[in-house]
């Protein structure tokens, strides 16, 4: 059971349960709303289409207040209807909000040194889509007060609650606010939930009640805009990074006023599905430990699938029922018919099947399953030979054959009853990269299970075999593969390499930060050093490198003197995010005998915020020697459809395609490091007496 799920459950139903209760009391009368051109004339909830659960709620909050004229607050009030991040138009290039901005600009809002240490100012920062909806959704609010008739609307997002209190509070800081700003006609922007960044806002008390920010406020998740607030924040467009934070430069002229303390605050039950563009910057830096994804696709309504695809160079249809959680094998057309046994087998490990060619007894018997259901792209009959007349039409929907730009994700997410994904649908991985196909029993090479080698818990996310496959990693003959052609890097690491930056950075899960001071260079390599840190939020400080350019397949190798003593890693491994991909060279202090290999596999073009799964697919390898005594070449060999790993110029250990994950397909950098994991059972506990230790490496080559 998942306690800390479960405690989150009760506390959102004692939350709405306790809101529900209150809905039926009267929260007073607020005579800061009204008619009066001094008073808060209307209220615009911010709600998404397909969100009518948080309007409902929103409703149920403002009809336990009333105006100065004895109207229910509601009454009052208008649902706007929010720009959807799922809405690939709606988030595309606009003159309204450029996309791009600095980690300068979060700077100015929230200071904070560790994040201006690991980062220059003009690191650029491409917002999520979330919050380019966000902010287009504020916008077109602006707009719609400048061009309107009310003196003064109270903006809201559909996910605020009133505290206790809250009517009395509103009408004495409106009061205030209209006295601080008569010369104005009233405030420009009047905030009346925020939060503060991180308790470093800085603000100019005017009295009890209220202050003006001249910096760092969070949200706008309830405040109060005048129609000349709103022309002024329009001529200062276009909105440059996530909408609230730019607000914070306009302060000033806008002479923007907030109650002392937020009296709207947000709902402990509303689950939001966005992501913010900055989330990844903190954790590299160490100041958060959260990840920069949704939550995790629910495939469980999904069902069996049969889809054909008509003949193209990407894989846009397997990819992107990948990225609705769906374990997706395709075929090449080039095997054996599956027979109806068969078929039943497969599905028991995959949720859908691509290019399948059927036998006649398995067609007919898929297409007397009421589970299964069909896609099939025009002109994919002439390829496989299937007759629209043999499937069921109540299950089968027929897709265009070129399936690209966010209307695809529609007709797919309403046959199969999922929601669209946040993420743009995909162009899709080429032919040649193997990416779905399983590739486990076709290599004549493997060997069955060995005991040198012992697996380790799995990932229970989609792009993984499930459990019940009884998954167990098979070690090689030993035969490398063949050398790829150019030979790109090859550095001694004795100076200063040009190929390799210092990172200074972390990881969520690493209780070391990355520093200049964990590195240095001597005759023998690149010294790693891991020590105990001085000061920061990490309690430990050490070193790490990255490869300055990206690679896409080839043969990484370095050899490296590992890390002695618990709780340490020495790292050498492949790493992309967005999505996350990785394949990994572990070694453990606690254990110097074994090398673990791992990797991570999330679908999804360049740019897809997919990072789910935090054990990968891990495999330790038994090394035969303690790779904490001496130097020893360790590579990996990465091609479309294959990983082999080796050591001392002998294979170890491989994976094909599903063995058990997808292979991964994407660009990613070379990474060097010596870390400490949180978790004891990676590397056992630290041993705080043998530091500092270090991890050497040498000789680092590719060939792509």
């Amino acid at each position: 059971m998942n306690l800390r799920g479960a405690s989150f459950s009760l506390q959102r139903f004692i939350f709405r349960a306790s809101r529900v209760i209150m809905a039926a009391f009267p929260g007073g009368q607020i005579a800061a709303f009204g008619t009066r051109d001094d008073t808060i004339n209307s209220i615009l909830v911010v709600n998404l289409d397909r969100q009518p659960q948080r309007w409902r709620r929103i409703q149920r909050e403002l009809r336990r207040f009333r105006t100065s004229d004895g109207t229910p607050l509601i009454s009052i009030a208008r649902r706007f209807a929010a720009i959807d991040a799922r809405d690939g138009r709606s988030v595309a290039a606009t003159a309204d909000v450029d996309s791009i901005y600095r980690l300068g600009d979060h700077l100015y809002v929230q200071p904070d040194a560790r994040l201006a240490e690991c980062f220059d100012a003009d690191e650029p920062i491409r917002m999520t889509r979330q919050e380019i909806a966000v902010a287009r959704s504020h916008v077109e609010v602006w707009k719609t007060i400048a061009t309107g008739q009310d003196n003064n609307v109270l903006v809201l997002e559909d996910d605020v609650w009133f505290k206790r209190g809250a009517a009395a509070v509103i009408e004495r800081g409106w009061r205030a606010a209209l006295r601080r700003s008569r010369a104005d006609g009233g405030p420009r922007l009047f905030y009346l939930s925020y939060e503060d960044a991180g308790g470093t806002a800085e603000r100019v008390d005017h009295c009890e009640m209220l202050f003006h920010p001249v910096r760092g406020l969070w949200f706008l998740s309830g405040y109060v805009l005048s129609r000349k607030g709103a022309a002024e924040l329009l001529r200062a467009m276009p909105v440059i990074g996530p909408v609230d934070l730019w607000i914070n430069y306009r302060f000033g002229e806008l002479g923007a006023l907030a109650l002392s303390h937020p009296v709207l605050l947000q709902r402990k039950d509303a689950i939001s599905d966005n992501s913010y563009s900055v989330l990844p910057y903190l954790a590299r830096a160490g100041i958060v430990d959260a990840g920069s994804g949704p939550m995790p696709p629910d495939r469980t309504r999904a069902g069996p699938i049969l889809a054909w695809t008509a003949d193209s160079d990407t894989e846009a249809l397997p990819m992107a029922l990948s990225m609705l959680g769906l374990r997706v094998r395709v075929f090449d057309n080039d095997g054996d018919l599956i027979h109806a046994q068969e078929i039943a087998e497969l599905f028991e490990l995959f949720d859908a099947l691509v290019n399948v060619p059927l036998a006649p007894d398995a067609l007919s018997a898929v297409s007397k399953n009421s589970n299964v259901r069909f896609f099939i792209e025009e002109n994919a009959t002439s390829c496989f030979q299937i007759e629209l007349d043999d499937l069921p039409p109540a299950r089968t929907a027929i897709l265009p054959s070129s399936m690209s730009g966010a209307a695809s994700w529609k007709p797919l997410c309403a046959f199969l009853n999922l929601a669209e994904p946040i993420q743009s649908f995909p162009v899709g991985a080429r032919r040649s990269l193997r990416v779905f196909r399983d590739d486990r029993f076709k290599n004549p090479r493997k060997l069955p299970f060995s005991s040198r080698q012992r697996g380790c818990e799995l990932d229970d996310s989609p792009w993984v075999l499930p459990s019940r496959s009884r998954w167990q990693s098979s070690p090689s003959t030993g035969l490398s593969l063949p050398t790829l052609g150019e030979y790109l890097v090859h550095d001694t690491m004795t100076n200063e390499s040009p190929s390799f930056a210092s990172l200074v950075e972390t990881f969520p899960g690493n209780l070391a930060s990355f520093t200049p001071e964990g590195l240095f260079y001597r005759s023998d390599g690149l010294h790693l050093l891991i020590s105990k840190a001085l000061d920061g939020k990490r309690l430990y400080r050490s070193g790490a490198v990255g490869s300055k350019r990206l690679f896409n397949y080839g043969r990484f190798e370095a050899s490296i003197k590992a890390a002695s003593g618990s709780g340490l890693v020495t790292g050498f491994f492949l790493h992309r995010s967005t999505p996350r991909q990785e394949i990994d060279i572990e070694l453990a202090g606690d254990d110097p005998q074994h090398m673990l290999t791992n990797v991570y596999f999330n679908p999804g073009d360049d740019g897809a915020a997919m990072a789910f799964g935090y054990r990968g697919s891990p495999c330790r390898i038994d090394l035969g020697f303690d790779a904490t005594l001496d130097f020893h070449l360790y590579a990996i060999d990465w091609r479309p459809g294959r990983i082999v790993w080796s050591v001392d110029g002998k294979v170890v250990h491989e994976r094909m395609s599903w063995d058990p994950t997808p292979i991964p397909h994407l660009p990613m950098r070379l990474h060097a490091n010596l870390w400490a994991p949180r978790s004891k059972e990676l590397a056992g506990g630290i041993n705080e007496s043998a530091l500092p230790a270090n991890a050497i490496f040498r000789d680092i080559a590719v060939w792509a």
